[in-house]
């Protein structure tokens, strides 16, 4: 089977759904299958990046829309090679041009909306929310609607999913995400982490791991820490992760008005042994998020035994209960707050009893070497969906 994936970007600073596909790319390869990918980046970009697949790149794209017109004609002339498209993310131009490439071809696509029709982005910013109603209704409809499978992450992003917009019908498909976990000596990668931030050894870490971006809730944790963690001299608190809309001076700012501008460690995003090293580091993860689709760092955390303070946002916060793998809060100050304050309170056997149910919930969750089975199952059931004889995934 040859599939093609069309996604936006593999600059891996754009978050989820670049890591998600570096993922799916090694459970293709070992069920035997060959993924190419399509982004809007420009080629020279894509030169300069390592992936592990093919990258056709068919930019630049241009502004936030990511237009490019070598897309849809690429797309086209280049169908005849897969079985199967899987288009990552919806807002942007990607999602078109792979629609028109595949109009009347009867090869089957799936769109993976990466948590992108979640309510939350329908508030507080009106015009916005008015540019992707229009949206919405002048395409995207059509394009979900004519998927044979639309990817969800989880179930609570699926049931979600149907509060967003008027005329939703889809053909709901919620398939595994997760992590392979580390892929390196933990420890190995604790002590490179620590060599690299030596003021960082012998404390107690809190972590937060992800795009620096207001959605995140990382005003919220650093308010919670200066009211909680911070009153202890051991513990020290993370931030580590891509400044993308230059958010980090306002919050170092908020730090120092608070007191704790020199107990906080700002990194910039982490990769491979660093990453894993940090997580090896930790005592805990932290993710106030307003709005987490799925939240892949979360799962990676615990795959490292790293129990995780997650808000009632965050997609996965349900699996992360029922296993008890870490606390759960409203992804308010006076939640985080208290998640934080509860965590002071717990003795060392009760955080060692909250590691090993967090890697429980890792491996019976989220680790990809127990669910790629059923991943590869999903994708080899819609490359042989007949697309021009109507038939299609039914719905989950």
């Amino acid at each position: 089977m040859r599939i093609l994936h069309v996604i936006p970007s593999i600059d891996p600073a754009t978050g989820g759904p670049v890591e998600g596909l570096r993922q799916l790319c090694s459970i293709y390869r070992a069920g035997g299958h060959e993924v190419d990918v399509a982004s809007m980046d420009s080629p020279e970009f894509v030169r300069g990046c390592e992936f592990p697949a093919q990258v056709f790149g068919l930019g630049p794209g241009r502004g936030i829309f990511g237009y490019t017109r070598r897309a849809a004609p690429w797309i086209k002339a280049n169908l005849a090679r897969y079985d199967v498209v899987i288009i990552d993310t919806i807002w942007q131009y990607n999602a078109v041009a792979a629609y028109r490439a595949l109009a009347g071809s009867g090869v089957p696509y799936a769109v993976f909306a990466h948590g992108m029709l979640d309510p939350y982005f329908n508030q507080g910013h009106p015009l916005k929310h008015l540019k992707k109603v229009l949206y919405w209704h002048g395409i995207l409809r059509r394009i979900l609607r004519d998927a044979s499978a639309v990817f969800f992450t989880c179930e609570e992003e699926k049931l979600l999913a149907r509060q967003s917009f008027s005329g939703y019908s889809v053909r709901e498909v919620v398939i595994p995400f997760g992590s392979f976990g580390p892929d390196c000596d933990l420890a190995a990668g604790a002590e490179e982490f620590l060599a690299r931030w030596p003021e960082l050894r012998g404390k107690r870490l809190a972590i937060s791991l992800g795009r620096i971006h207001p959605k995140k809730g990382t005003d919220l944790l650093i308010q919670a820490f200066a009211g909680t963690l911070a009153h202890d001299p051991s513990w020290r608190l993370v931030i580590a992760g891509p400044d993308q809309i230059g958010w980090q001076k306002e919050l170092e700012a908020l730090a120092s008005s608070l007191g704790v501008a020199d107990r906080i460690t700002w990194t910039g995003m982490l990769k491979g042994s660093l990453k894993w090293g940090a997580f090896a580091a930790s005592e805990v993860f932290v993710l106030p998020s307003h709005q987490e689709n799925f939240g892949i760092a979360v799962a990676e955390a615990m795959a490292c035994d790293l129990p995780v303070i997650v808000s009632n946002k965050v997609n996965i916060w349900r699996e992360i209960a029922a296993y008890r793998a870490g606390l759960i809060c409203d992804d308010t100050f006076e939640g985080t707050n208290a998640a934080l304050s509860c965590w002071a309170e717990l003795s060392p056997e009760e955080i060692a009893d909250l590691r090993e149910k967090a890697r429980k919930c890792f491996d019976e969750m989220f680790n990809y070497k127990a669910t790629s089975k059923k991943v590869l199952e999903t994708i080899e059931r819609l490359a042989g969906a007949k697309v021009r004889n109507g038939e299609a995934m039914p719905r989950a």
